[in-house]
């Protein structure tokens, strides 16, 4: 089936018996495989196969074939090993037509089966597939070399990417070199103004003391004249030296009053605030558009969505240096004004577009409260925020650990490097983070009986001074433990309550709300304390702790 039939070679006039056997030899050597016995003998290798016959023939018995002519008709071929593979299984008879609509090879009484099909002789459909054979292949060499050359372009492409990508990040790198620059340049500017303000002082507090030790001198002058004087034996030399003595006076040592320029220092800081500031709002307007650019697929009303504001980084360690990080000033920058669509929701979700009346807004106020009062732990974890610790604000007797999640008290700490924003006073910390707008959540686990508090504060509160504890000015909110006794404190007001046993804290805060819920976590929410209140500025999580024994944690809470 699969070799060309054709017919074997007949002995010309002329050609001799030798000549002959060397054609047939020829043959056999030809086909490099194992021999076929001859059918007639079944000893001597055949020569050649008779289709006709339907047998392989050794050259002795393939002579009638080649000198009778009764067996001129008989079609000879190569050596066939199985003639079965050549036969129709239907009809026991050779194939002869292909069936290009079947695709099988058929004998010549299945055409009659096949008469609709188009079939053609086996030399004449093997001529015609090699050709529709080698037309694909030059397809398929066409393909492949598309194919490379489309490889060799996205490998171009994706080099000319990596090296735009590579420029534009370099370019990039310097811009943001030129923005620390000027950063820098700045914060030089007003360290230089510290500085010199410092040394001017510090020269005046100088030539106080000098003058201070020659009056020092002067006295102790006098008073070795008058213990020399004490010992003069002549009664009249020694009035003449007490005469002289008495007459000699000392004025009483004063010192001037000499303080720093509080413009300068208050107007240093007050820019360097600003500056922050600027930078924070530009930061949080260009993520806000980006936010705003992402498709969104919002599935419950605007007011219960969770808030996604970026909240800032983790702090650096002990020996990095970074800005400050107070919160921007509400009043100052026009902040209001670049909500986006999303958060202009929320609000109007919280308060109505329309004036309403006073008792309505309390009323709406009161039952957004309470939706929030019966939401399940599961259902407040879609808020939560990830707070770690500021380490520029700890005061110097705070040990923050756990990367900055963990505070606790060590008297013999050696203490922080100085910080305009480190607590001075009282043992507090502020939470790295800040939050403007939106809802938020995060948990604390403290210690059974601790003097400890938590809450909330504006960046602006103060860093020294009995305006610098939490809770006891206008600026910050907290819930107080004093062993056993636990307060709510705002505006240095203090209201007693209930105490709970409860270890870990849940604070929700609502900026566009404006209310606090104390939590205690458990089983079930229990609700410790709620502040409600106009938020103006942002608000960074805050803490405090009182006794050497004392620990705050900060859970991880999983977005």
């Amino acid at each position: 089936m699969g070799g060309e039939i054709r017919r074997a070679p007949r002995k010309s006039l002329g050609q001799t018996a030798e000549e002959e056997e060397e054609e047939i030899s020829g043959t056999i050597c030809s086909q490099g495989e194992p021999p076929v016995s001859c059918a007639s003998c079944r000893e001597v290798p055949a020569v050649q196969t008779c289709l006709t016959c339907t047998a392989s023939f050794c050259a002795e018995h393939l002579r009638p074939h080649r000198d009778s002519p009764a067996f001129r008709d008989h079609q000879l071929c190569p050596t066939v090993r199985d003639l079965q593979l050549r036969k129709c299984p239907q009809h026991n008879r050779l194939f002869e037509f292909f069936c290009g609509k079947h695709g099988v090879c058929i004998c010549s009484l299945c055409l009659l089966g096949h008469k609709l099909c188009p079939t053609s002789p086996l030399e004449q459909a093997k001529a015609s597939a090699q050709s529709l054979l080698k037309k694909k292949l030059g397809e398929l060499h066409n393909q492949s070399e598309r194919t490379a050359r489309a490889m060799s372009t996205v490998k171009t492409k994706q080099n000319q990417s990596a090296e735009t990508a590579s420029r534009k990040k370099e370019l990039i790198r310097n811009e943001f070199s030129e923005v620390k620059a000027v950063i820098e340049e700045r914060e030089n500017e007003i360290m230089k103004a510290i500085t010199e303000e410092e040394k001017r002082v510090w020269n005046k507090f100088d030539y106080i003391y000098s003058v201070l030790g020659n009056k020092k001198n002067e006295i102790q002058s006098l008073k070795d004249q008058i213990e020399v004087a004490l010992t003069e034996s002549d009664d009249i030399l020694f009035l003449k030296r007490a005469t002289a003595l008495q007459r000699t006076s000392t004025k009483e040592a004063f010192v001037p009053v000499v303080e720093m320029d509080q413009n300068v220092m208050h107007s240093t800081y007050q820019s360097a605030i600003t500056l922050k500031d600027i930078v924070k709002l530009s930061i949080m307007q260009s993520r806000e558009k980006k936010e705003e650019a992402k498709p969104m697929k919002i599935q419950a009303p605007p007011a219960v969505l969770p808030n996604k504001a970026t909240v800032g980084k983790k702090p650096p360690g002990p020996h990095q240096t970074r800005k400050e990080k107070t919160g921007p000033q509400a009043q100052n920058t026009p902040q209001g004004e670049t909500d986006t669509t999303k958060e202009k929701k929320k609000a109007a979700k919280v308060a109505p577009p329309t004036a309403p009346t006073a008792p309505a807004a309390a009323a709406a106020a009161k039952d957004l409260i309470a939706s929030f009062l019966k939401k399940p732990r599961e259902e407040l974890l879609q808020y939560a925020a990830n707070i770690t610790l500021d380490y520029n604000t700890a005061h110097n007797t705070v040990v923050l650990a756990d990367n900055y999640t963990r505070m606790s008290i060590s008297d013999t700490f050696p203490g922080h490097r100085q910080h305009p924003q480190r607590f001075t006073d009282y043992r507090q910390v502020l939470g790295f983070q800040c939050f403007k707008r939106g809802i938020h959540y995060w948990e604390v686990e403290l210690q059974q009986g601790s003097f400890c508090g938590l809450g909330v504060c504006y960046g602006s509160m103060e860093r020294q001074g009995p305006q610098s504890r939490l809770g006891r000015n206008s600026r910050s909110w907290c819930i107080e433990w004093l062993n056993s006794k636990l307060s709510s404190w705002h505006n240095d007001v203090e209201k007693c309550l209930p105490n709970t046993k409860a270890t870990k804290i849940g604070v929700l805060l609502h900026c566009d709300g404006g209310f606090l819920i104390f939590m205690a976590v458990g089983e079930k929410n229990n609700l410790i304390y709620k502040f409600k209140a106009q938020f103006t500025e942002a608000l960074y999580p805050a803490f405090w702790l009182f006794s050497s024994d004392a620990v705050l944690s900060l859970c991880h809470m999983k977005e």
